[in-house]
């Protein structure tokens, strides 16, 4: 007997052994439930063949051919992905809404023995859950941001206290985007808005909202995907622990961590070129040789002092956030960032429960 979910917790979607996602591979590659295998009953282009014969042809027509691609499909999975799973089997599945994708896999599943579970309403029901909880909720979260100027290594220093047992959550690599103009991964798109906020869902769920949780101090866009209204609420009325680094070591920092881009020449004059046009022509120029002579750590310096410093100093102005400390860090050595990521532990632990 095919059983019926309507509700959606971590604790009951970790009891299923797979949660099988059977829409095409390009809506799973927009979003599905994290931790979602995806088993297509319908290609992207099955999918559409059968969307363009329903509209234009006829219902029945579309639907004869829709099944057999879908029993042809399910086979495939039968004697492919499928084929070591044992009795005991206990797999949740959905497709788009719960209607007739996700029907067909769990009718087959069912009969060869296993027991199988439909999620009432399927990917809309999921979304729906994260919509609520990331754009309707009021804020739940304790969260502290850790903050500085660029190059200080927030990044690296988050991931340091995640390690000691800290609550993190890495805005910036659920985003795939590092959060500046010279941020873009290479050859690693940034998910969609909704994959990102399902990530968000993810990694937020899996902590004790009740502690303080430490995320870096971001805009309200990493990249092009927007922070959602519950979690910039926290943000901003979330107290800060700020980083002091020298910009000499910030300089070094920025060289070895952003490597993709010194290594292509194209792309990081490309993006200097991008820059606010405020600096002139001149300016521009000026890094521009910089770059070409190989002089990484002196266009770091001056694209720090006479661009983002600045940036960061004006938003410093209008920063109304209740700071729990500053660190100072001399270098940003790996005992550097160690020894700060302990500083910052202690002062999160003050504003714990």
């Amino acid at each position: 007997m095919i059983e019926i979910l309507d509700t959606l917790d971590r604790a009951t979607l970790a009891r299923f052994a797979d949660i099988i996602d059977v829409r095409s591979p390009g809506e799973f590659a927009l979003d599905h439930i994290p931790g979602a295998i995806n088993l297509p009953v319908l290609s992207d282009a099955q999918r559409a063949e059968v969307g363009t014969i329903y509209v234009q042809q006829s219902r029945f027509l579309a639907r004869r051919i829709g099944a057999a691609h879908v029993a042809r499909n399910i086979a495939d999975h039968l004697e492919g992905g499928l084929c070591d799973k044992p009795g005991s089997y206990a797999p949740l599945i959905y497709c788009w809404r719960g209607g007739q994708r996700s029907n067909a896999m769990a009718t087959v599943l069912e009969q060869v023995g296993w027991r199988v579970t439909l999620l009432k309403g399927g990917y809309k029901t999921w979304r729906g859950e994260v919509t609520r909880r990331l754009y309707d909720a009021e804020p739940e979260l304790r969260l502290i941001l850790l903050d500085g100027n660029t190059g200080s290594g927030k990044t690296e220093i988050l991931g340091r206290l995640g390690a000691a047992g800290v609550q993190t959550v890495d805005l910036e690599g659920l985003a795939g985007h590092r959060g500046s103009l010279f941020g873009a991964l290479p050859g690693q798109p940034q998910p969609s808005q909704k994959m990102f906020e399902s990530r968000l869902m993810e990694a937020f769920g899996a902590l004790d909202t009740s502690r303080p949780i430490v995320v870096e101090a971001e805009s309200s866009k990493i990249g092009e995907r927007m922070v959602p209204p519950t979690i910039w609420k926290a943000m901003l009325a979330a107290p800060t622990i700020e980083l002091s680094v020298p910009l000499s070591a910030r300089a070094r920092y920025l060289v070895n961590a952003y490597h993709d881009i010194i290594e292509d020449q194209a792309r990081l004059e490309e993006t200097l070129e991008r820059l606010p046009g405020r600096h002139g022509r001149k300016r521009l120029a000026e890094w521009l040789e910089l770059a070409r002579a190989g002089s990484f750590e002196a266009l770091a310096e001056d694209l720090m002092r006479d661009h983002y410093d600045p940036a960061y100093q004006r938003s410093r102005r209008e920063d109304s956030h209740r700071r729990l400390g500053v660190i100072d860090v001399d270098d940003l050595s790996a005992s550097g960032q160690q020894t700060a990521a302990e500083a910052i532990a202690r002062l999160v632990e003050t504003e714990a429960p």
